[in-house]
């Protein structure tokens, strides 16, 4: 059987499993992040530029998947990734996630590909990439604009 649809190549949410929800959202807060009006004692939502970011908790997130909750692997396979539009802009976001509570994993620094790049990681341990790409550009609402 072939499929005879597709659905629209967008990420429309990305959902982080979380041990503390309090803790998580006031981390992002801190990153100057607005928690939404619609969040909940059950879930937390923050608006990015063409996303949304959830917080929900591991162990419901993991049910909610209906896959086991334990034997999370050091590295999940995933970073997350927020581009900037300069090297200094990088440093000062990783300034603002440190004294947010994050962990450097690491210092930002030029790439081989003619970017900057660093990485920490939340509360939780899920990585985050501040990076700036000057080979991608942005649209008016802070998006990507990458090339068809």
């Amino acid at each position: 059987m072939t499929a005879t649809t597709s659905f629209p190549a967008r990420l429309s949410i990305v959902t982080l499993g979380v041990a503390d929800l309090d803790r998580s959202a006031r981390f992002y807060e801190a990153l100057g992040w607005h928690r939404s009006a619609v969040s909940s004692p059950e879930i937390v939502w923050f608006r990015t530029a063409d996303s949304v970011l959830g917080l929900f908790p591991h162990e419901e997130l993991a049910a909610d998947a209906g896959v086991p909750s334990a034997g999370e692997p050091a590295f999940r396979g995933v970073t997350l990734a927020v581009n900037l539009e300069s090297p200094a802009l990088v440093d000062a976001a990783l300034e603002t996630a440190v004294a947010a509570g994050a962990i450097v994993v690491k210092a930002p620094a030029a790439t081989h590909w003619g970017g900057y790049s660093g990485y920490f990681e939340d509360p939780d341990g899920h990585l985050w990439e501040l990076a700036h790409n000057p080979f991608f550009a942005f649209t008016q609402d802070g998006s990507l604009d990458l090339p068809n």
